[in-house]
C-alpha cells in the first residue's frame, strides 16, 4: 500500500511539473492546444500548439499523466493531429532544412 501511495504521489508531481511547462509554453504562445499520442511503453507525446503557431511537445510516462497535466494546465486537447488544429503550426527553415535531410538526395542531418 505504501508503495502505491508513493507511486501516486510520483505520478501527480510528474503532472504538475508537466502542466507547470504547459503553462509556460501557452503564456509564451498566446494560448495553446494540444494532442495526446501513446507512444507505447515509452508513455505519451503531448503536441503543443500556440495560438502564434509556435509548436512543441513533451514526453509523460504515461497517458493518464499526460491527461493530467494538459487538465491541470487548462489547455484544450484534441482527439486527433490534423484539420483546422494541424493547420495552425507554423514551420519555418529549421523544420524544413530537417524534413528534407531525410529525403533521398536532401541536406545531411548530421
Amino acid at each position: 500500500m505504501a508503495d502505491t501511495k508513493q507511486a501516486d504521489a510520483k505520478a501527480e508531481r510528474t503532472a504538475a511539473r508537466l502542466a507547470q511547462q504547459i503553462s509556460s509554453f501557452s503564456n509564451a504562445h498566446g494560448g495553446a492546444e494540444s494532442q495526446i499520442a501513446y507512444l507505447g511503453e515509452r508513455g505519451a507525446r503531448i503536441v503543443l500548439v500556440g495560438e502564434d503557431g509556435g509548436w512543441g511537445d513533451l514526453v509523460a510516462p504515461s497517458v493518464e499523466i499526460a491527461r493530467k497535466a494538459v487538465e491541470k494546465a487548462g489547455v484544450t486537447v484534441h482527439e486527433t493531429f490534423d484539420g483546422e488544429f494541424a493547420a495552425k503550426v507554423k514551420t519555418g527553415p529549421y523544420e524544413w532544412t530537417r524534413m528534407a535531410g531525410i529525403q533521398v538526395g536532401g541536406p545531411r542531418n548530421t
